[in-house]
């Protein structure tokens, strides 16, 4: 049974870090591509970004000079860094598969922004 289980959220000011976490379990998890989603008061579900199997990323154009996507392969274990967060980051943070498989999605983890 493959579960994605995200971690690492929190309540943080303005211009403030987090680092996210994502544990996958149930796949060969180097085999896939790998990405980061967020729901926001402004959308229901945001890309992020991905990163292949090798480590090559791909950022949403708005938010590229802010996250860093990696992986762990060994650990099965994918990561999202924000920088200088914004309230406007506030929301639920979930990993999928890409493209995402709908029945994948797990709880998310919580990020709150405040000003």
């Amino acid at each position: 049974q493959v579960q994605l289980v995200e971690s690492g959220g929190g309540s943080v000011q303005a211009g403030g870090s987090l680092r996210l976490s994502c544990q996958v379990s149930g796949e060969i998890f180097s085999a896939h591509y790998m990405g980061w989603f967020r729901q926001t008061t402004a959308r229901e579900r945001e890309f992020i970004g991905y990163i292949t199997g090798g480590g090559d990323t791909i950022y949403e154009e708005s938010l590229k000079d802010r996250i860093t996507i990696s992986r762990d392969n060994d650990k099965g274990i994918l990561y999202l860094e924000i920088n200088n967060l914004k309230p406007e980051d506030t929301g639920v943070y979930r990993c999928n598969f890409v493209p995402p498989r709908e029945d994948s999605w797990g709880q998310g983890t919580q990020v709150a922004v405040s000003s």
